[in-house]
């Protein structure tokens, strides 16, 4: 039987209890930090104290302070930076519930917006949580301006309506910062597509782009223009549809008769390009004009009206949105119903599931809202449509 020399068991003794001594004292020091940044005693930003500082208030060595701050570095509370110190994570300032949710939408204060930012307001009051509404003008760069200035805040979430959503995102690193820092985020109305997977809410507007067409086509309509915008996904998608409606029915696509327009000459190309088709209708001839939404068909309907021609009995319009501008503009608009408030109420119940950690399933993250047809006054029936061939519509007619 072999035997350990006494001095040998005492000298191994003496080193375990110095390295159990010293994971002890780093141990200690690191939960110590650890507690005053999730207390919010050091706050986010905030410089810890020195090494020196520490290792005299904790009686340990500078290298036993490294080490502790090195673990607190690799889990993200803390920072270092060169020739400065070691600073606070900014992840940690959204560790504390704040009870705010941002809201960023490309428009406020008219269209479908207000409706939409109503529905997810009386979700996110009855809930005790107050908005931090933000407006991006569907600009990218003040989007991303104010993506970096809400990371700096106490948010809880963000219900994001993107910018130009069919256009490659340059501030992805933002959005990283924001799955860094376990900010959840919705998005509805588009989504990016590197960010395909993330949570949203959207309609289906290639189905609604094909719905709407399909329906000109079905009252008799052969000859169709559509009009879309093409730096957003809806504009995309909506497009998409319409192409899908024209091939089911056997009617060539034409590029030519299609106005594409951007977010910045809404209000102007639509209308000069529908000037310019309806002053030569005698040699290139349409019957229908499918729009990206109610404003731009109002804009259509103004160019028609100025060439003399009539709406629908020249030429039929469809919107989309089901916007009040639908109800209010000079023809009544067949469009499509857009859901605003409903779609608000969606998008403030699925974050607020995602921040209380109630699992979610992708169906359940990833929503496509089906669309419906509202029929008014603006498209001629060129022929009867047969009972089975509308049962996917509303029907509102003019009555005044």
């Amino acid at each position: 039987m072999n035997f350990f020399p006494f001095f040998l068991v005492n000298d191994l003794l003496s080193i375990y209890n110095l390295a159990m001594d010293k994971k002890l004292k780093y141990t200690q020091l690191m939960d110590d930090l650890k507690n005053q940044i999730l207390s919010g005693q050091i706050k986010a930003g905030e410089k810890l104290p020195s090494e020196n500082v520490l290792s005299s208030k904790y009686a340990v060595s500078r290298q036993t302070v490294r080490k502790a701050l090195h673990i607190l570095e690799n889990e993200d509370y803390v920072y270092a930076e060169h020739g400065r110190g070691t600073f606070c994570s900014e992840r940690m300032r959204h560790l504390h519930q704040s009870k705010n949710i941002a809201v960023i939408t490309t428009y406020l204060s008219d269209y479908i917006f207000p409706h939409v930012i109503q529905g997810i307001d009386q979700v996110l009051t009855d809930n005790g949580y107050s908005i931090v509404l933000k407006n991006t003008k569907n600009s990218r760069t003040i989007e991303a301006r104010i993506l970096q200035e809400l990371l700096e805040k106490d948010i809880d979430g963000l219900i994001i309506e993107p910018s130009k959503s069919h256009i490659f995102c340059k501030h992805m690193g933002l959005y990283h910062l924001l799955d860094q820092y376990r900010i959840p985020y919705v998005f509805i109305q588009g989504s990016y597509s590197q960010m395909s997977d993330k949570p949203h809410i959207l309609m289906d507007d290639r189905k609604g782009g094909y719905l709407i067409t399909k329906y000109l086509l079905d009252t008799g309509h052969r000859h169709l223009i559509g009009v879309f915008k093409s730096d957003d996904m809806q504009g995309q998608e909506r497009h998409r549809g319409f192409v899908d409606a024209l091939k089911e029915a056997g009617i060539p696509y034409d590029a030519d008769k299609v106005i594409w327009f951007y977010t910045e000459d809404r209000h102007i190309h639509p209308y000069e390009k529908t000037l310019e088709l309806a002053s030569n209708r005698e040699q290139d001839y349409f019957d229908g004009v499918v729009c990206y939404n109610d404003q731009t068909a109002i804009e259509v309907m103004r160019a028609l009206k100025e060439k003399n021609l009539s709406v629908p009995e020249d030429v039929s319009v469809t919107g989309y949105d089901n916007s009040y501008l639908a109800e209010t503009c000079m023809v009544p608009l067949t469009t499509i119903a857009h859901p605003q408030e409903r779609l608000g109420k969606m998008a403030a119940e699925l974050l607020l599931k995602i921040i209380s950690q109630k699992e979610a399933s992708v169906s359940e993250k990833q929503i496509k809202i089906e669309p419906e047809i509202i029929i008014r006054d603006s498209v001629s029936l060129k022929f009867s449509l047969a009972e089975d061939q509308i049962c996917y519509c509303n029907h509102q007619t003019n009555t005044e």
